[in-house]
């Protein structure tokens, strides 16, 4: 993938010890005792937690889609909506969760319907912030399909903003990505906009 889709990854150093090791030394360092019954198995429990929380790294886009896109002759527009994600944050590693609005209009191709979904988690499950992860759902879908435009639609809610610093509870982000026709267009805007808000009123 290009642009904002590659990530590069870095191996663990053996130095660094294991997930779980450290996850004790943050126990301790908070005032805990490890060895307590309700934490004797917290620190490798984190450790498998994070490693599914984050398993977008190890992941491929194009294993993801494997192949699912077929020529269709269509002009009109593909809406997913309503893409449930959770992530972390990369600033606390605190959850910001929401849902995702994903749409494109083939050019002389269709991706399969649920690979989208899969798509948006590929991301999601990586350290992030919204922005990001919203450019690089459209950037993905974008570069898979070739269609004549992508419109993307991110809106969460972040436990950083919620749990700590400001504690708005009912505060919430949106972030959007216009490429091509979603970008030109007004038409083809406004109509992407306004089936999202019919949907969510």
């Amino acid at each position: 993938m290009k642009r904002n889709a590659v990530v590069k990854v870095i191996s663990p150093s053996r130095e660094c010890g294991s997930i779980a090791e450290a996850m004790e030394n943050v126990l301790r360092n908070l005032g805990e005792d490890p060895s307590r019954e309700g934490l004797l198995r917290t620190p490798e429990r984190s450790e498998k937690a994070l490693k599914f929380l984050l398993s977008g790294y190890e992941q491929s886009i194009e294993k993801i889609v494997n192949g699912a896109l077929f020529h269709v002759k269509t002009d009109e527009m593909v809406i997913v909506k309503d893409i449930e994600f959770y992530s972390l944050c990369e600033h606390h590693m605190l959850p910001f969760f929401g849902k995702m609005h994903v749409a494109y209009l083939p050019k002389d191709r269709v991706i399969g319907l649920s690979k989208i979904p899969r798509i948006v988690d590929v991301f999601a499950r990586r350290l992030q912030v919204q922005e990001r992860l919203t450019q690089q759902v459209a950037d993905a879908i974008e570069e898979i399909c070739a269609p004549r435009g992508v419109g993307v639609i991110c809106e969460a809610r972040h436990f950083c903003m919620m749990m700590r610093g400001v504690q708005k509870q009912n505060s919430s982000t949106t972030t959007s990505a216009m490429r091509g026709a979603f970008k030109r267009a007004r038409e083809t805007r406004q109509e992407f906009l306004s089936l999202v808000h019919k949907n969510l009123a």
